[in-house]
């Protein structure tokens, strides 16, 4: 290995030992050295880069896992005696979460290791900055800012590719609680969502000095606040029901609750 890589894996190891119970920052790091680094990828069968390798798996909480090591010591310590293959963390970050799993980081550790549930993974694969830092609280926002639901209802109206609009309070494990707006289209192509980027331009004026709002597709399968909202939050904008014809059009939203 490299000095480069041999430096990564230290790097990993070193963030691990400091992840605790409730210790986010500790983890949040721990998430970025993985993300950089390398891992050692226990395969079940096959051969590394053949076709039908497979990674070991294992099942916690209900969550899948692969197990994996995170230096060429720590594969002698755990006794592996399979073959393995070694991958950076974005790659095999980008290779599992589509399909849920997450990657269990030295089973064999007298500790038990540390998990790394498919949502981090997706944080790695898609960017940490880009995403809130879980466990993720979601709630019913509790603001009073009926200005803003009124013009953001209004301009949504006025935005044929909206379908719904649905609001949540989130709260992420490190940073500040945020606005979010969860956005039903009808369409994805380049001209709806630059429509719906000048509806929420418009819109932001009225929000509170101060007050986070951000956007999430609810399009997106893999989301935690999408899928919070797709479960929780009926729509307070809906352009079915303000079509309906016993039900003319007030121009104004009635009370329910990324960063871009």
């Amino acid at each position: 290995m490299s000095a480069s890589g041999t430096a990564a894996a230290g790097q990993v190891e070193h963030m691990l030992r400091q992840v605790a119970p409730g210790r986010y920052d500790a983890y949040e790091r721990l998430l970025h050295a993985l993300a950089d680094g390398r891992l050692w990828m226990l395969l079940w069968s096959g051969a590394p880069g053949s076709p039908d390798a497979q990674y070991g798996n294992m099942e916690v909480d209900g969550l899948g896992y692969a197990p994996c090591v995170t230096s060429a010591q720590e594969l002698a310590a755990s006794g592996w005696n399979r073959a393995h293959e070694v991958v950076t963390g974005r790659d095999i970050a980008r290779a599992l979460y589509p399909d849920r799993w997450g990657v269990w980081l030295n089973p064999h550790d007298p500790g038990g290791g540390v998990g790394i549930p498919w949502a981090d993974l997706r944080r790695i694969a898609t960017g940490l900055d880009r995403m809130p830092a879980g466990p993720l609280r979601l709630s019913e926002p509790a603001l009073e800012i009926p200005q803003f639901y009124a013009l953001l209802t209004q301009n949504a109206h006025r935005t044929p590719s909206v379908r719904t609009l649905r609001r949540a309070w989130v709260q992420p494990a490190l940073g500040s609680p945020y606005l979010a707006i969860g956005l039903d289209l009808y369409d994805t192509s380049a001209a709806s969502v630059e429509a719906v980027r000048a509806m929420m331009r418009q819109s932001i004026s009225a929000v509170p000095d101060g007050l986070p709002v951000s956007t999430v597709a609810m399009s997106d399968a893999y989301d935690p606040v999408a899928m919070w909202l797709r479960a929780n939050a009926r729509p307070f904008y809906d352009r079915d029901a303000h079509a309906a014809p016993a039900a003319p059009h007030q121009g104004s939203g009635y009370g329910y609750g990324y960063p871009n």
